[in-house]
Formats: C-alpha cells, structure tokens, sequence
C-alpha cells in the first residue's frame, strides 16, 4: 500500500516539473535540443521566448513575429491546436504529425519520407540558397502552386514555404539541422538561422509533456482522499518501526549493482502500441521504410544520396521483382488501414530476404 503511494508521488512530481532535455528543446543542451541555435540567435539580437504551453506561446506571440512549433506529437488535443492556428505572426512547423499539419498548414500534404542526408536547395528561396547544402528530408511535402518548394526529394520537398492570411508558413520534415549535435554541419546553421531568425522577436513553442489530456490546476496527490493520506502515514511509521526493529537483528543491508536490460523486443512492442494508439499509421511506415533503406542500401552497393529510382532499379535487378511494385512498397502512399501496414512490413521484409539472399 505505502510502495503504491510512493510511485504515485514520484509519478506527479515527474509529470508537474518536466525537466529539459528532449529533442529541439530551445534550453536543452544535450546533442538533440536546440539551445545552440537559440543561443546564436540571441547573440543577433533576436529575443527569445520560450514556451511550453500554449498560454505561454499566447503570452509573447504577437503581429510581426514568428511562432516556431516543435514537438508536435505532444499536441494530441484538437482545442491545443486550434489555439495555436489562431495565434498571430509568421509560423516555423518542425516535423509535423498530420494532425498539426492539417490544422497549421492546411495546404500542405505529406509526399512519403526519406532519411535524412545533406541535400541543396534546388529552389529560388533567399534563406536557403545562402544556406547552401543542409542535412534535410525526414517528412517529405507538396503543397498547390505559388509555393517555394527546397530540398527536395524523390520529387517531394522537406522545406516549403508559402504565403496564407497574410502570414508566412514555413514547414520542414526534419528539424534535425536546428539540433546542437547537428548544428555545425554544412550549412545547416545557416540555414537554421536564416528561417528562425527573420523576425526581431521569437516565440519557441515546445512541449515536453502532452498537452490537453488534463485541465486545471488539481494534481493527482489533491484527488487522494484525506483519510487515506492518514492511513498511509501511520502505515509508513509502522513499516519504519518494523524496519528499525529487524534490521538490528539481521544486521547491515548489503548492496550489490545490478543490471537494468531491457530486451530490444520491448522496445519495439512500446513504439508499436504508440504508433496504434495515435493512430499513426503513417509514422510507423515511414519508420518501416528508413530502416529497410538503412540496412539495405548497403547490400545493394549504393550510398545515402541514391536516389529513389537508383535504389529501386537496383533492388529490381537484384531480386527480379517488378519495379513498379518495388516503387510502390518503398514510396508509395501511407497505409489506410492497420492489415495495409502488416501487409506492407512483410512485403519489406520478403525484399530485404531476397537481396540477403542473392
């Protein structure tokens, strides 16, 4: 009784102060936050604010200034993304979930993924024709005419750029370029730079927990009833006196350091409920196929810039099959349904068979 109390607090206390560390979090300095970049745009002049709520971003975003959004697969909750479409100035949306993209930037479609690797920009966009080549891709897009369209991919591009209500939106697949471990490579901090640094002000929107699975301010220790707190008191000096009691008996504890494994197999049973859970049908592809590519692509004898076609005229004269079904199972659209994603990870991993195998 008293240990399931004990985990309840750490878990509300974990949950109540999220500390930073995670993956383009602009205080983070750890090889995938982004505290590099806000540094140096600091060190132009350029303020700024870092939220991790959405009251927060509400507070600083203003007419005139741009909204970078990051880790949106924390913004689970309709109403959260809706407040944040409504709120004023130019947006910066890293690596959308399809939710977001639908509600940020409307006219955008996801074109497939590809792994990341140093593209040019092959686009007349001032900011990234002064970047030059930048590790891109990750999420690839297509948007309606009167578009920038950089970096691109198989066709499809991992920089957009487009103009809607007066405002300019700007989506990248991949914000991997904007990380500290990242930062230095090529010309990925200038263009960083160049795309979060065009206003005076800032407003860096990265959530570190979920947000809108709960509302107001009553943490899971008030919900307790206040009898129950007193029984697990008393229960808690009972233990400690059983404990003062019997440990003089069978003398000091001994400690030994043990190992914490944790199978590979766990691992990927966890990501795969996520993925069902959010119903992200297309994340969980677009994973399937980066790793097909990065363990196979190398059996082909090719390299991370092949491209599309090389890749798949290469996997046709090794295994046989039809190209244009290869195409289909290595880009084609995000499954519909969860028998479409079984049905494609085994028609990958029949592929990655046959090329092994020849």
């Amino acid at each position: 009784m008293l240990g399931v109390f004990i985990l309840l607090a750490i878990a509300t206390a974990a949950l109540s102060s999220p500390t930073p560390g995670g993956y383009l979090d602009p205080d983070a300095t750890t090889p995938e936050g982004a505290h590099a970049l806000t540094q140096l745009l600091r060190d132009q002049g350029v303020e700024v604010n870092v939220a991790t709520t959405l009251d927060e971003a509400r507070r600083t975003a203003r007419a005139g200034a741009l909204l970078v959004v990051a880790r949106t697969e924390f913004l689970i909750d309709d109403t959260i993304l809706a407040g944040i479409a409504e709120l004023p100035g130019d947006r910066l949306i890293v690596e959308p979930y399809r939710e977001a993209l639908d509600t940020l930037a409307p006219h955008v479609r996801e074109q497939g993924t590809r792994r990341t690797q140093i593209v040019f920009p092959q686009c007349d966009l001032r900011e990234a024709t002064r970047a030059g080549g930048a590790r891109m891709g990750g999420t690839l897009f297509n948007v309606t005419a009167g578009a920038y369209r950089c970096y691109r991919l198989d066709g499809a591009a991992s920089l957009l750029r487009y103009a809607d209500s007066g405002r300019t939106i700007t989506v990248v697949g991949s914000g991997e370029f904007m990380t500290n471990q990242r930062l230095a490579e090529q010309g990925n901090a200038a263009l960083a730079l160049n795309l979060a640094g065009v206003r005076p002000s800032v407003t860096w929107l990265a959530p570190r927990v979920p947000q809108g699975l709960a509302t107001g301010d009553t943490s899971l220790f008030d919900m307790i009833p206040a009898g129950v707190k007193w029984a697990a008191f008393q229960l808690g000096l009972v233990v400690l006196v059983v404990a003062l009691w019997r440990g003089r008996r069978l003398g000091p504890l001994v400690t030994e350091r043990l190992p914490v494994v944790v199978r590979a197999s766990e691992t990927a049973q966890g990501r795969g409920r996520l993925y069902r859970a959010r119903r992200a049908r297309d994340r969980a592809a677009g994973a399937l196929r980066a790793a097909w590519l990065d363990r196979v692509v190398p059996l082909l004898g090719l390299t991370g810039i092949s491209t599309g076609e090389e890749i798949v005229a290469a996997t046709a004269a090794r295994t046989g099959q039809d190209a244009l079904q290869i195409r289909t199972t290595l880009y084609g659209d995000a499954p519909g349904d969860d028998a479409a994603l079984v049905a494609l990870a085994r028609d990958l991993d029949t592929l990655e068979r046959q090329v092994g195998d020849t």
